[in-house]
C-alpha cells in the first residue's frame, strides 16, 4: 500500500471511530457564529441606523460588553474542568438562543452593551472554549487532526451564514434575523445531546490519557501565569483577535470608503475560509508531526502580507489575494494556538489554563473594534490603520520566536 493510501485509511478510520465527538466540536464551533464578530458586524449599519450610533459610539458599546464577558471568561472557561461537554455545551446553546431573542426584541440603545455581553460570553467565549478543550483533552497523539476537524464549524459558518443573511436581509427586517438565528441555536440542543449521549468526562479522560507539558508536569493556571512564555504569547494571542475582529467588524465601512457594495465584499469571504480549511487541516496534521514548537511562532507571518493588501486594496482583487494570507493565519489559528497550552503546560488543567487564554483573545476581540471606530471618527483612514496592524504582527511573531525557543528546553527536559 502507498504511503498515500496509509494515510487515507488512518484517516478514514479516525473518522469513522471518532465522528459523534468531532461532529459534536463541529457543531459548537459552527453554533458559536452567532456570538462572533463577523457575523454581528453583518448587521452594524442596521443597529447603527436604528440607534443612531457613530462608529465610535457602537465600537465602545461593542468593546464594553466584550471586555465584560472576557472577565466573566476567566470563571465560567473553568467550568470545563468539571462538567461534561454534553451538559455544559447545552445550557450554553440555550443561552446563546436567549441573546440572539435579546438582539431581535431590544428596544434601547442602553441595553446593547448587555445584549452584546450576553452574545460573546455565550457564543464566541463558551460554546467554542466548550469545543476547544474537549478536543484538546479527548485527543493526545491525534489532537492536531481532532482540533483541524472539529473547527471546521467556524470556517463554514464563516463562508456561509454572511452571504446568506446579508441575502436575507433584502427580504425581512433585521431582528427577525436574529430570532432565526436564536431557533438554529435551540436545534442544536437535542442534535448535541445526541452526538454526546456516550461521552468521556472530563475528569477520566485526563487521567487516562494525560499529556504533561513543560518539565514532565501538569501546570496550574496560577503558575502558567508565572511563566515567562504566556506573556511572550500574549501580543499574538491578543492582536489576532483585535484586529482580526476589526477587519470584519468594520467590513461595511471598508467597503463604502472602496466604492463596494457590502455583497460584493462579502461574496469574497468563501475564498478565505476555503484557504483556511486548508491551512488549518494542513497545520493539524504537521502539528501531529512536528509538535507546536517549531510551527506557532511564525504561523502569524502571513498577517503582515494580508494587512499590507487590505492597506493598498484599490480593487476587490488585491482584497481577495489579502483574505488568502489572513486566512493562512487563521486556519493554523484553529490548531496550533490550542494545542501549544496542552503541549507545553500539560492537560490536567486545560480548562482553566485555556479559559485564560480565551479571556485574552475576547478581550482583543474588544479593543480592535473601539481602536479602528475611534480612529475612523478622528478621520483616519482603514489603509493606514492596516498599515500599522501588519507592523504590529511583525512584532509578534519575533516575541512568539524567542518566548517559544526558550520554553521548548524544557520540553526536552520533559521527554
Amino acid at each position: 500500500m502507498t504511503a498515500l493510501g496509509q494515510t487515507t485509511g488512518t484517516l478514514r478510520h479516525f473518522l469513522l471511530g471518532n465522528r459523534n465527538w468531532l461532529a459534536a466540536g463541529a457543531l459548537l464551533t459552527l453554533l458559536s457564529s452567532f456570538g462572533q464578530t463577523f457575523f454581528i458586524s453583518i448587521f452594524a449599519a442596521k443597529i447603527q441606523a436604528d440607534f443612531d450610533l457613530t462608529h465610535g459610539s457602537w465600537g465602545a458599546m461593542y468593546a464594553l460588553g466584550t471586555s465584560v464577558s472576557a472577565v466573566v471568561m476567566l470563571w465560567a472557561g473553568g467550568l470545563t474542568d468539571h462538567f461534561r461537554a454534553r451538559t455544559l455545551g447545552m445550557v450554553v446553546l440555550v443561552m446563546l438562543a436567549v441573546a440572539c431573542l435579546l438582539m431581535a426584541l431590544n428596544p434601547y440603545a442602553v441595553l446593547l452593551p448587555l445584549v452584546i455581553f450576553a452574545l460573546r460570553l455565550t457564543g464566541q467565549g463558551m460554546t467554542s472554549h466548550i469545543a476547544i478543550v474537549a478536543m484538546a483533552r479527548w485527543f493526545v497523539a491525534t489532537r492536531g487532526r481532532a482540533l483541524s476537524i472539529a473547527t471546521l464549524g467556524f470556517s463554514f459558518g464563516e463562508a456561509v451564514l454572511p452571504i446568506i443573511f446579508v441575502a436575507l436581509m433584502t427580504l425581512f427586517d433585521w431582528r427577525v434575523l436574529w430570532g432565526l438565528a436564536a431557533a438554529i441555536a435551540l436545534l442544536g440542543v437535542p442534535i448535541l445531546a445526541r452526538l454526546l449521549h456516550e461521552e468521556r468526562t472530563p475528569q477520566s479522560m485526563a487521567t487516562e490519557n494525560q499529556s504533561v507539558g513543560m518539565d514532565g508536569r501538569h501546570w496550574t493556571r496560577t503558575q502558567s501565569l508565572g511563566h515567562p512564555l504566556f506573556w511572550f504569547m500574549v501580543p499574538a494571542l491578543l492582536g489576532l483577535s483585535a484586529f482580526g475582529t476589526a477587519f470584519f467588524f468594520q467590513q461595511a465601512h471598508y467597503a463604502a470608503v472602496n466604492g463596494w457594495t457590502h455583497l460584493s465584499l462579502v461574496a469574497l469571504f468563501p475564498i478565505y475560509t476555503g484557504v483556511g480549511i486548508v491551512a488549518m487541516v494542513v497545520s493539524g496534521f504537521a502539528l501531529d508531526r512536528f509538535g507546536t514548537a517549531r510551527l506557532i511562532p511564525f504561523y502569524q507571518l502571513p498577517l503582515v502580507a494580508g494587512f499590507l493588501c487590505f492597506a493598498a486594496a484599490d480593487r476587490l482583487a488585491i482584497v481577495a489575494l489579502g483574505l488568502v494570507f489572513f486566512a493562512m493565519t487563521t486556519g493554523a489559528n484553529s490548531t496550533l494556538p490550542n494545542a501549544f497550552w496542552a503541549e507545553f503546560y500539560g492537560t490536567r488543567h486545560i480548562g482553566s489554563i485555556k479559559a485564560m487564554a480565551a479571556a485574552v483573545m475576547v478581550l482583543g476581540s474588544a479593543i480592535g473594534p473601539l481602536i479602528t471606530g475611534i480612529l475612523i471618527d478622528w478621520a483616519v483612514p482603514l489603509g493606514t490603520q492596516y498599515v500599522w496592524v501588519a507592523a504590529y504582527f511583525a512584532m509578534t511573531t519575533a516575541a512568539m520566536w524567542f518566548g517559544v525557543a526558550r520554553a521548548r528546553l524544557r520540553l526536552t527536559v520533559a521527554a
